[in-house]
């Protein structure tokens, strides 16, 4: 029994997932500005990722540093996802009065922003194509000007 417990706990600790998304309570603490910083960040890491990748794809050389930035690049790529699911689509983006149009529309905006980000986002998973990354940042902008209004 005890030769099962070393191997069981490091699993574990492999697989663990770290989950560092705002409270759900409401707590009323909120911060609209750090999350878009940090999105931003995370694009910005992503883009140097895809590069970093492009270049060192050439040879095998440096095939333990090419893992190292197609992980780091995943790993930005699902913070993005979990700031925008977890964060704005959960609790800052509020249901509309559903008879009021103009709310409606707005909610719209937002939500379609919000699932483009996610696409967009998994497409910087997928591939090294920097306009997907760039795609990204447009609509990071986009939707922080339709929150903000």
């Amino acid at each position: 029994m005890r030769s099962l417990f070393v191997p069981l706990l490091l699993a574990t600790a492999w697989c663990a997932t770290d989950v560092s998304a705002h409270c759900e309570i409401p707590c009323g603490i909120y911060g609209d500005d750090a999350r878009f910083a940090s999105i931003l960040e995370d694009i910005e890491t992503i883009q140097k990722a895809m590069t970093q990748i492009d270049k060192l794809s050439n040879s095998l050389d440096n095939i333990n540093q090419l893992t190292r930035w197609v992980n780091n690049k995943e790993t930005h790529a699902n913070h993005v996802q979990e700031v925008v699911t977890q964060y704005f689509m959960t609790q800052r983006v509020k249901l509309p009065d559903f008879s009021d149009e103009a709310a409606v529309t707005s909610y719209r905006d937002k939500v379609a922003l919000l699932h483009q980000m996610l696409v967009y986002a998994m497409k910087c998973k997928q591939t090294t194509d920097l306009a997907n990354a760039e795609r990204l940042h447009e609509l990071t902008h986009q939707f922080k000007e339709a929150y903000t209004k």
